[in-house]
């Protein structure tokens, strides 16, 4: 029996879902989640394998006006994805409708000759009678290969969408082992999963404002692992409120990141926080390339 394997990109305006069906798809946490916009800001690579196929998964940063160097960036990464790969899924967020995002990703799309598969996220919070207008509606934006609705908080239609998938993938070799499920190292989940935190527990002039970059990171004799990581923010102020009043709020972040970074490492972790402060650091260009944030990622 012949192997089939390719990439696959996943785009969509911010906050439709894109990270949750990434994790779904794979079983277990790689991209970081959060009900606020613009979560994502590098290309996740999941791999996802079977006995016949592997499909390795870009998950772009949402597509959105730019305020910022960062935001640039983040638009830059997702658009040059599309030329990169097998297939592309334009994930929409089928509760809240056709908007003008959702226009401009396709006006995006004009150009891409790679087939496009319309992913219909979010169906649970639809009424049944309301999907067959939508998908009418939706279908007159681009010429799509195929149109899913799915829920990817709940898994519904998941297995159909990777069975359509696998119709666009050509022959080819097994890229990544069967067990492995990201070719991100673990210092950049483990920081974005410390970032995934901080964004749950704050209030809304931080998240934007913050980067995490992981020092230092080594396993002791006993086997507990220790790791040093520094939170980056644009104010003074907002190192006040991620500290918290008596560092209440950089424990809660330590606490909550330790318990995912455990599950991830499957050992014993003793977890390091600082705060510092990078005046402006979303439009400095140098510090962006020093917390990783390349344009030809």
């Amino acid at each position: 029996m012949s192997f089939h394997s390719g990439f696959v990109a996943i785009i969509g305006r911010p906050n439709v879902g894109k990270s949750t069906l990434m994790n779904q798809v794979i079983g277990q946490k790689i991209a970081i989640m959060s009900d606020k916009p613009q979560t994502t800001r590098n290309k996740i690579h999941g791999v996802y394998t079977t006995n016949k196929s592997q499909i390795v998964f870009l998950d772009t940063p949402g597509i959105h006006k730019r305020q910022s160097k960062l935001g640039d960036y983040m638009n830059q990464t997702a658009i040059s994805t599309l030329g990169e790969v097998e297939a592309v899924l334009f994930l929409i967020d089928a509760s809240e409708g056709l908007g003008g995002g959702d226009r401009f990703i396709a006006e995006q799309l004009k150009n891409v000759k790679t087939p496009v598969i319309l992913v219909m996220n979010k169906i649970d919070k639809l009424e049944p009678d309301a999907l067959l207008p939508m998908i009418t509606e939706y279908s007159k934006l681009h010429d799509f290969a195929e149109i899913v609705p799915i829920s990817a908080k709940v898994g519904s239609n998941v297995n159909t969408l990777l069975e359509q998938l696998e119709k666009y993938l050509p022959e080819g070799p097994q890229y990544y082992p069967e067990d492995q499920v990201t070719d991100h190292p673990e210092q950049f989940v483990i920081a974005e999963l410390i970032r995934e935190k901080i964004l749950h527990l704050t209030r809304e002039e931080v998240p934007h404002s913050i980067a995490v970059a992981i020092e230092d990171m080594r396993a002791e004799s006993n086997g507990v692992v220790h790791i040093s990581a520094v939170i980056f923010v644009e104010r003074d102020s907002q190192k006040g409120i991620i500290i918290g009043k008596q560092g209440a709020m950089l424990k809660e972040v330590g606490r909550r990141a330790r318990t995912d970074i455990e599950n991830l490492l499957g050992s014993k972790t003793f977890l390091e926080l600082w705060v510092k402060v990078k005046k402006d650091w979303r439009n400095q260009e140098r510090v962006l390339r020093d917390l990783g944030f390349h344009k030809d990622q």
